[in-house]
């Protein structure tokens, strides 16, 4: 769980995860203002913390660098701030543990949930439109790239050159393109979602800037799927480092 400032919805997502359905629950908490690390620990889970913030993408690098650290065969990343139904989480991992599925991503587009959970007109328009041009130009067809709830296998965070990604919420979108690009498999299951004061969302400013992010992403894709000299972040760059110290929070 990538946290920054979810005191208020971390124990209300914790009791609805399956505690028989996982081995292990890690939070990573990006330098939060508010007590995240401390409700984390009462409620016996992982904590990591960082020295400083870092972003949603660093802080999801960490929270990878854990789960191989922990052993961990299929990741579950899932936001504490509860606008996901961990009840899910079942689901997601069995379609990657049968082998049908390299990466699972539980999509607010399938069916009618995301606008009737609340989410912002704005938000559900832009949301459709990036999505149909990534499909159109990636050249797949996924109901949405922009969800905060996936699960992995191993071999993909082991393999894909993350640790050159970026640290800003762009990151998302380029681990799927990655993903896709490098030749696994995404599933999707349909996903509840619910909009409220405490659940966390970037603001119009910041979200105009992920949605030109997302077009370069998909732009140099195709590029580089046409095999032009253009780096996609950086198809030869790092995977991650899993020996980058992480400092637990006893």
């Amino acid at each position: 769980m990538p946290a920054y400032n979810a005191e208020k919805t971390l124990e209300k997502t914790y009791n609805e995860i399956y505690q028989n359905s996982v081995d292990e629950i890690i939070l990573v908490d990006d330098f939060s203002s508010d007590k995240t690390k401390d409700i984390a620990k009462s409620l016996n889970i992982t904590t990591i913390v960082h020295d400083k913030n870092i972003g949603y993408g660093g802080n999801q690098k960490s929270c990878y660098r854990a789960a191989l650290k922990a052993g961990a065969d299929i990741i579950i990343m899932l936001h504490p701030d509860y606008q996901y139904t961990p009840k899910l989480i079942p689901a997601m991992a069995s379609m990657m543990a049968f082998g049908e599925y390299d990466a699972v991503i539980a999509s607010r587009m399938l069916g009618n949930s995301a606008l009737k959970g609340g989410m912002p007109l704005y938000k559900y328009i832009s949301n459709k439109f990036l999505t149909a041009f990534e499909n159109i130009i990636i050249g797949q067809k996924l109901s949405e790239y922009h969800t905060g709830f996936r699960g992995f296998t191993r071999e993909i965070l082991e393999k894909l050159p993350l640790e050159d990604c970026s640290n800003d919420f762009i990151f998302d979108n380029q681990m799927l393109a990655l993903i896709l690009y490098n030749g696994y498999t995404i599933g999707e299951i349909s996903c509840p979602t619910k909009y409220f004061k405490e659940a966390s969302s970037i603001n119009f400013a910041r979200s105009c800037k992920y949605g030109l992010e997302v077009l370069a992403v998909s732009i140099k894709y195709r590029l580089a799927k046409l095999n032009l000299p253009i780096k996609l972040f950086n198809l030869k760059g790092k995977p991650l480092n899993t020996e980058k110290e992480l400092h637990y929070y006893n």
